[in-house]
């Protein structure tokens, strides 16, 4: 959290905006497992970013990425969303908020049983790797969308949990097919060049725009080929 940190996310929010794009600002816990340990600097963030975005209906605020650890719904990310909701809510009545969820955001049927009340606009994050996660995880989806919970796939990809490792294209397939019944936005992880299976970029390509197919990894062909159906 800097303010060098600050000023790539409004860039990259106003690349977005520009191109017509919507637009999620993340704040991305992972090694701090509890989205409380910085829950004071989480806050301070997002009522800076409700400021300087509240008259955009294109960003969403994503306000913990993967929970983990010793956390679970009720004790820790509840309590942690139901502060952070009220905090920006004070200055953007109506932006999406989306909320991570248990064990690196997958369980979704843990929360179904007890979402959070009076409020709207609210989505809860699913993440998956498709190589790892297969059909217990589909059908933790499977039940929380028939309970109602309104689901954001915010990270995913077709590889291992580690972001590498063979891809796994038969179930990678079998989540799309699930994401589009039931009409779910996703965000595929990650559009960079870096040596790994899930960048969406060949390692070798150094360009930032006119990309060819032939400058797409194997991944991120795969991605390109479900976006046009």
């Amino acid at each position: 959290y800097s303010e060098d940190t600050i000023k790539k996310v409004e860039e990259g929010v106003g690349y977005a905006t520009e191109l017509g794009m919507y637009v999620i600002i993340d704040w991305h816990i992972l090694n701090d497992n509890n989205p409380n340990q910085n829950k004071s600097e989480a806050k301070k963030f997002f009522k800076r970013m409700a400021n300087e975005y509240k008259d955009q209906d294109n960003v969403l605020y994503e306000i913990c990425n993967e929970p983990n650890g010793d956390v679970t719904w009720d004790r820790d990310i509840k309590p942690y969303a139901n502060s952070m909701i009220k905090s920006i809510r004070k200055i953007d009545g109506d932006a999406i908020i989306i909320i991570g969820t248990p064990t690196w955001s997958q369980d979704v049927d843990i929360v179904a049983k007890d979402p959070i009340k009076n409020q709207t606009n609210l989505m809860y994050t699913l993440h998956f790797y498709a190589a790892t996660h297969k059909d217990d995880l589909r059908n933790k989806l499977v039940t929380a969308h028939n309970a109602g919970l309104p689901i954001f796939v915010t990270e995913f990809s077709i590889c291992d949990a580690s972001g590498n490792g063979a891809l796994d294209k038969d179930s990678a397939n079998e989540w799309m097919k699930l994401i589009n019944e039931y009409h779910m936005g996703y965000c595929a992880w990650s559009l960079c060049n870096k040596q790994e299976s899930s960048a969406l970029i060949k390692s070798d390509c150094k360009k930032v725009n006119d990309f060819k197919t032939s400058d797409f990894s194997d991944a991120g062909k795969w991605l390109i080929k479900w976006l046009k159906k």
